[in-house]
């Protein structure tokens, strides 16, 4: 997750109407760390998912089920 501070600043660079090619670049690597941070974050949640049937069958795809076994998630 980003600072409290990081967020801020990308909070304050987007309300600005003008940018400095320095403001512009650091926008540009806050944004970069932002999305790598997001995406990270929600590639961890949906390998920890595990997909149940209403019959309580696992119908978790073999795709995901082997990344979780690689992982060593869901005690397989």
């Amino acid at each position: 997750m980003l600072s409290k501070e990081k967020l801020q600043r990308i909070s304050e660079l987007a309300k600005k109407d003008t940018l400095t090619v320095d403001e512009k670049e650091e926008q540009q690597a806050l944004r970069k760390e932002y999305l790598e941070t997001f995406r990270s974050g929600m590639r961890n949640h949906i390998e920890g998912l595990k997909f149940v049937d209403p019959e309580g069958t696992d119908v978790t795809p073999e795709k995901l089920k082997q990344i979780q076994k690689e992982k060593g998630l869901h005690g397989r």
